[in-house]
């Protein structure tokens, strides 16, 4: 009978022991020995490995955590920060090259006993999809953006860190569950410099841990913007462009060459974060406009407002233009009589200039209007502009 190298009243404890995390019977708890002489079975690792899939009690343990980070990222300024919900498309693995009796360790965070990928390592993730979009010609990607995102890579005095803070993520496995994934080496003899490699050689199933597909990942980057370089374009858009890339191409944790650790971003919290970005974006830009306008004289806000009313009649006169001939009723006498009436109105005597040398303009190419009233009624308003 396989069990864990724990004192028997631990294994006993039905309460606390069978309901322990994943990775606590992973690496503390973990049932693969033999009592008695105390060796590792021959035949029991996937056995042993499935007693560590469950999430248990910590299932709670690991919803309370995700929520805790979510709510200490959105405290944080939105320029300051990006929050990316993503959906994994395939298993995902980590930590595989820790020491552990089946061969292929797993990276649990302590003392929690959770499954996590280090903030760390997606940096690093994302540092090399800028590279390689760099080198696939983006030109809003550049070296010396690279290294104020990401920080130098330098052994010397010069090195600095980078904008970019990468939060630990905290997968939430589907089913709140792991699996066991299989590799199989087929050429082990050859690995080991035992010989060349042939189709004769025994392939060697090795089972390890993996979170599994359709398991939510939260990605939290911060930003600090100080560290930024003036001609740094917005930094969540080309951050972006960069996660886009290493969910589609490169992927998180080991593996990733035979597809595991695929991303994708969840549609409907890419929708919603798009949205509030765009609304705040909206929002700030409008913030804006108020203060600038708040700075100009009347006259210059008459004349913003003169500007917009004019370029109406000019759009109306190029496309009247365009079809080649006037006729007499077409919109064009509508957009005419409009901006008549309205700059009549106007007091800055630039924007009054303006509206009568289109109004000129586009009389010589309609022609005085017909009714005689109206004809002497634009001869004065005319006037009455110019002067």
């Amino acid at each position: 009978m396989n069990v864990a190298a724990v004192p028997k009243y631990v294994r006993d404890s039905a309460a606390g022991f069978r309901n322990c995390p994943p990775g606590h019977r992973f690496n503390l708890y973990f049932e693969i020995w033999q009592e008695g002489n105390w060796l590792i079975t021959k035949n029991g690792k996937a056995d042993a490995l499935r007693a560590c899939l469950a999430l248990g009690d910590a299932a709670v343990v690991l919803r309370a955590l995700r929520a805790r980070q979510k709510a200490l990222a959105a405290a944080l300024p939105e320029e300051q920060r990006q929050i990316i919900d993503a959906v994994s498309t395939a298993p995902f693995a980590t930590g595989l090259g820790l020491e552990h009796p089946v061969d292929n360790g797993f990276a649990f965070l302590s003392p929690y006993g959770l499954p996590y990928l280090a903030g760390s390592s997606v940096k690093g993730v994302l540092r090399q999809a800028a590279n390689e979009l760099y080198d696939d010609g983006d030109g809003e990607i550049t070296p010396p953006l690279i290294d104020a995102l990401f920080g130098q890579e330098l052994q010397n005095a010069d090195a600095r860190r980078g904008a970019l803070t990468c939060w630990d993520v905290f997968p939430q496995p589907f089913g709140d569950s792991l699996v066991v994934e299989i590799m199989t080496p087929h050429f082990g003899d050859y690995y080991q410099n035992k010989g060349t490699p042939h189709d004769a050689g025994k392939p060697n199933p090795i089972p390890f841990l993996a979170v599994p597909a359709r398991s939510a990942f939260r990605f939290v980057l911060t930003c600090d913007p100080a560290r930024l370089p003036v001609e740094c374009p917005d930094w969540k858009t080309t951050l972006d462009r960069i996660i886009e890339h290493a969910f589609a191409w490169l992927g998180f944790g080991a593996k990733t060459t035979v597809g595991y650790g695929a991303l994708a971003e969840d549609p409907v919290a890419a929708d919603e974060r798009r949205r509030v970005e765009d609304q705040k974006r909206q929002q700030a830009a409008a913030a804006a406009e108020a203060k600038r306008r708040a700075l100009l004289s009347s006259e210059d806000r008459e004349l913003e407002a003169a500007r917009g009313s004019i370029a109406v009649l000019r759009v109306a006169f190029e496309s009247a233009k365009a079809k080649g001939r006037y006729q007499a009723g077409s919109p064009i006498d509508q957009e005419r009589l409009k901006l008549f009436q309205q700059a009549i109105e106007w007091q800055g005597p630039t924007a009054r200039r303006e509206a009568a040398g289109l109004l000129r303009e586009v009389i010589r190419w309609t022609g005085p209007p017909g009714n005689k009233e109206r004809k002497q009624q634009f001869q004065t308003w005319l006037a009455t502009l110019e002067a």
